[in-house]
C-alpha cells in the first residue's frame, strides 16, 4: 500500500494561498517511519476531481485529500467522491450531531438561541453530507468532521484542522508504521558527471532490493559549487551495506567526496 496526497483548491493553483499540507504530511509520515509515494494539486473542478478520485479508490492506496469538503458552490470534493464511488450522498447522522453541537456552541457564545430547522442550521448540516457508507474523521478544532471511504480520507483545507486530522488518519494504519531511524545516507560528490555514475547507481539498486539510489546534481551549490548529492534510502536492514557499496564505487571511479550526510 502506497501513500498519496491530494491538495484541492483553486486558491493554491492561483497562488492566493500557499500550501502547507505537503510539508506537514511528509513530516507526519516521517514520524511514523512512512514515506509519501505521490502528491497532486487539483483545482475546484468536479469532473477532474471525480476522475482522480476514481483512480485513487481503485488503487487501494492510503489517500488523504485536503480541501473542498465545505458546502459552498466552489466546494466539489464530497460530490466528486460520491460520483467516483457511484454512491448517493446522504447526511451522516453522527456528522449531523457533531455539527449541531458546534452550532449550539457558537450560538451560546453569541448569546443567541438556535433551532435545527432554521435555514442557517440546515445549510451547515450540508457539511455532513457524505457518500453513503462513509466513516467519520474527528475534527478537534471545531467538531466539523471529515470523512473516509475505504482507504481514501477527506479533510478540510484549513491547516489548523487538517493537520491533526491527517495524524488521526495515519494512526489508523499502525501496520504501516516502521521504526524511525536513519532513513537516508548520502555523499557530496565532486569531479564526476551524473551520467558516468549511473551504472554504479543501477548496480547498487540491483544488489540491494528495497533500496533506492538517488542523485541530486547542483551547478551552483552555495557550499560545494558543482556537485552531486548521491545517496541511498529505504530498507534500514540493507541501508548501511548499500551505502558502503555506493561509497566504494565512487572512490573506485576516482571522484572526490566532500562530505557525508545522514538523515
Amino acid at each position: 500500500m502506497q501513500v498519496g496526497l491530494f491538495i484541492v483548491g483553486d486558491e493554491i493553483l492561483s497562488g492566493k494561498r500557499q500550501d502547507s499540507h505537503l510539508a506537514k504530511f511528509i513530516e507526519l509520515l516521517g514520524q511514523r517511519g512512512m514515506q509519501l509515494a505521490w502528491a497532486q494539486y487539483l483545482g475546484d473542478d468536479r469532473e477532474l476531481l471525480t476522475a482522480r478520485l476514481r483512480e485513487a479508490f481503485a488503487s487501494g492506496d492510503l489517500v488523504v485529500s485536503c480541501g473542498g469538503i465545505g458546502a459552498t458552490p466552489d466546494d466539489h470534493t464530497r460530490q466528486a467522491a460520491a460520483a467516483a464511488l457511484g454512491r448517493p450522498l446522504a447526511l451522516h447522522p453522527e456528522a449531523r450531531e457533531l455539527i449541531w453541537q458546534r452550532i449550539q456552541q457558537m450560538a451560546a457564545e453569541q448569546g443567541k438561541t438556535v433551532t435545527p430547522d432554521e435555514p442557517d442550521s440546515l445549510r451547515r448540516f450540508e457539511m455532513g453530507v457524505f457518500p453513503e457508507g462513509a466513516g467519520i474523521i474527528p475534527n478537534p478544532y471545531n467538531k466539523i468532521p471529515g470523512f473516509f471511504v475505504g482507504h481514501a480520507h477527506f479533510v478540510p483545507g484549513f491547516p489548523v484542522m487538517a493537520h491533526p486530522m491527517m495524524a488521526w488518519v495515519l494512526d489508523r494504519y499502525p501496520q504501516l508504521h516502521r521504526e524511525v531511524g536513519v532513513q537516508e545516507r548520502s555523499l557530496i560528490v565532486q569531479g564526476a558527471m551524473e551520467a558516468s555514475l549511473t551504472p554504479l547507481m543501477v548496480a547498487v539498486e540491483a544488489d540491494f532490493p528495497g533500496i533506492k539510489v538517488f542523485s541530486l546534481p547542483s551547478v551552483d551549490h552555495p557550499q560545494w559549487g558543482r556537485c552531486i548529492e548521491l545517496g541511498v534510502k529505504g530498507d534500514p536492514a540493507r541501508l548501511l551495506d548499500a551505502y558502503d557499496a555506493l561509497k566504494r564505487g565512487v572512490v573506485q571511479f576516482g571522484a572526490s567526496i566532500s562530505t557525508e550526510l545522514v538523515r
